[in-house]
């Protein structure tokens, strides 16, 4: 495995998700190198325990190492002074799915926070929600959604970028926090399509 404080992150969360008992969908998991553009992308999936490969409710992670963050790195890294600490992206998207019917969105967001746990100096923001319809190919109505987001920035102090464990205790109350917000969601008052045998 890579030796890079990107990597610490991914592997920070992974702890974090896996303490609070969360299930990963396998198949979910992505890393991405923009070969034109540079930024690294790691994209996962994770769910409450026994809700198997299709979750009526999971959370979908993203965190993005920009380019402009690795030059910064690199240039802590060889001793340089840096205008500007790296910084990762991280965006949560919370989703309920495999429902019958249209969700209401206020029941949906009167169940969260305006804002995260804090990740070492500042929290995510709660964002943008979405509905969404899935029709099949003759346009026969197959189910609903809803996607609540929060995006924000973990901005790396030095410390962090010369010790990784302190990357852990950043990250590590995500965990948590995500694993209530799941059951919060899992006990909404919705009804949901059978699942398929």
């Amino acid at each position: 495995m890579l030796d890079h404080v990107f990597t610490d992150a991914i592997g920070a969360i992974r702890d974090a998700f896996e303490q609070a008992l969360l299930e990963r969908q396998a198949f979910e998991e992505r890393f991405n190198v923009d070969v034109l553009l540079g930024d690294t992308t790691w994209e996962t999936t994770y769910c409450l325990p026994g809700e198997g490969e299709e979750p009526r409710v999971q959370v979908d992670i993203t965190m993005v190492w920009p380019t402009w963050a690795q030059t910064a790195y690199r240039s802590w890294y060889i001793g340089d002074d840096v205008d500007e600490p790296p910084r990762i992206s991280i965006e949560l998207a919370f989703r309920v799915q495999h429902l019958t019917s249209r969700p209401d969105p206020a029941s949906l967001l009167a169940s969260f926070p305006d804002r995260s746990s804090d990740i070492g100096s500042d929290p995510l923001r709660r964002d943008t929600t979405t509905l969404e319809l899935a029709h099949d190919l003759d346009i026969v109505e197959q189910g609903w959604a809803i996607e609540t987001t929060f995006v924000g920035d973990y901005e790396l102090p030095e410390s962090a970028l010369a010790d990784g464990s302190e990357i852990d205790e950043h990250l590590g109350g995500l965990g948590v926090w995500i694993a209530s917000l799941l059951v919060k969601l899992g006990d909404l008052d919705v009804e949901y399509q059978p699942r398929a045998d």
